[in-house]
């Protein structure tokens, strides 16, 4: 919107005295000194809507006062966890989405990316928002079931990734297969291969973020890491010499997107503020299972799935433990008649929990894996 007023205004005035007065509006036209703002102003809606948004939450009786899975798996299996927190609002994505928002239609220049990303986030915050108000209704960690739950998610993404395909500036989004430490795709015209892939990029993430979210700061902390990365690379593959320069696939519109994640960036910092630990509030299903699509959405736009499990690698981590410990215990159940665990608890925070470290220890070194994943997914950029 700024973006839009700004223009208009300078066109208007043309030469004239007041043209010249205000030609520092020209400002608004760097991608840069919008996504600052994007970020600036993301944070400080957060920061003002917080407590405001808690005291709501508390009286809408939006709290959880139940054991969740991490806790009642535990005492199934006779070992002891940390207190229940009860009573601490949830539904707190609401915040994030919203701060999100409203600072993307402040600073950014809208475009088909940015609003398919935005449309996008919307959507899976409205389902989280949905299993979280089954949750607190309830009273039971159970919510919506996981079929309606992965059917929405795989709508979602047959949606984008046929909306993709069909539109001739993005079907090679899909169609062409892009791995990192190469400097060209590996197939052309992959149409099956390339939605199946985006599919998976947008669920897969989805759902591993939803997984991480179990301790105090640690889902939105790992976000805040990736979505770093990808302010780097939406520049990047948005910008025609740069993404020339270093063998990126270019994008029109993407540098679009750099807007976004500044602003997600901004989001989850403010966020972060009543998320640390001991949490005023969790996220909940309605902020992780929009946030994960948010990185999957993005990483697809920006042609670079594979990057977001190099930069995500404490969210892969999270949930192949996840993945594997479900597995194996089935297979072992029907094959010798018990169950066998891989993990002590899953996902994968939770076996940490189980050997006796603290919810900081777990997630700052979570963090500082999640940086040094950060780095690496970075290095492709030259190492191609």
């Amino acid at each position: 919107m700024l973006f839009y007023l700004t223009q208009y205004w300078l066109e208007q005035l043309g030469d004239s005295d007041w043209g010249e007065r205000l030609s520092g509006l020209r400002v608004f036209r760097y991608i840069t000194f919008r996504s600052a703002g994007a970020a600036v102003t993301a944070l400080a809606l957060s920061w003002w809507w917080g407590p405001r948004f808690l005291r709501t939450l508390i009286r809408l009786g939006a709290v959880q006062n139940y054991s969740d899975r991490a806790h009642l798996a535990a005492a199934q299996d006779g070992q002891s966890a940390p207190p229940a927190r009860r009573g601490v609002p949830t539904m707190g994505g609401v915040l994030i989405i919203a701060a999100l928002d409203a600072a993307c239609l402040l600073w950014a220049q809208w475009n088909a990316l940015v609003i398919l990303t935005l449309l996008s986030v919307v959507v899976l915050a409205g389902l989280g928002f949905y299993d979280d108000f089954l949750k607190i209704t309830r009273q039971n960690p159970e919510g919506a079931s996981p079929r309606l739950k992965l059917w929405v998610q795989f709508s979602l993404a047959a949606f984008i990734a046929i909306y993709l395909w069909l539109r001739p500036t993005t079907s090679t989004l899909v169609t062409d297969i892009i791995i990192p430490f190469y400097k060209h795709p590996i197939l052309g015209g992959a149409l099956f291969l390339g939605l199946v892939i985006t599919i998976l990029s947008i669920v897969g993430s989805s759902n591993a973020v939803n997984l991480t979210d179990g301790i105090d700061g640690l889902a939105i902390g790992c976000t805040l890491i990736v979505a770093f990365v990808f302010v780097i690379l939406t520049y990047i593959a948005g910008h025609v010499r740069f993404a020339e320069y270093l063998w990126v696939p270019y994008v029109p519109g993407a540098g679009e997107l750099t807007v976004v994640c500044a602003a997600l960036i901004g989001a989850g910092l403010g966020f972060l503020w009543f998320n640390c630990q001991p949490a005023s509030v969790f996220m909940g299903d309605t902020g992780s299972l929009a946030l994960g699509g948010a990185l999957g959405i993005i990483a697809v736009l920006i042609h670079q799935p594979f990057i977001l499990v190099l930069a995500g690698g404490v969210f892969v981590a999270e949930g192949a433990s996840a993945l594997v410990q479900r597995t194996w215990f089935k297979y072992t159940r029907i094959r010798f008649g018990q169950g066998v665990r891989v993990f002590r608890r899953a996902p994968l925070h939770h076996h940490f929990q189980a050997l006796g470290w603290t919810n900081s220890q777990v997630v700052t070194r979570f963090y500082i894996l999640g940086i040094l994943c950060a780095v690496v997914a970075l290095s492709t950029l030259k190492l191609r």
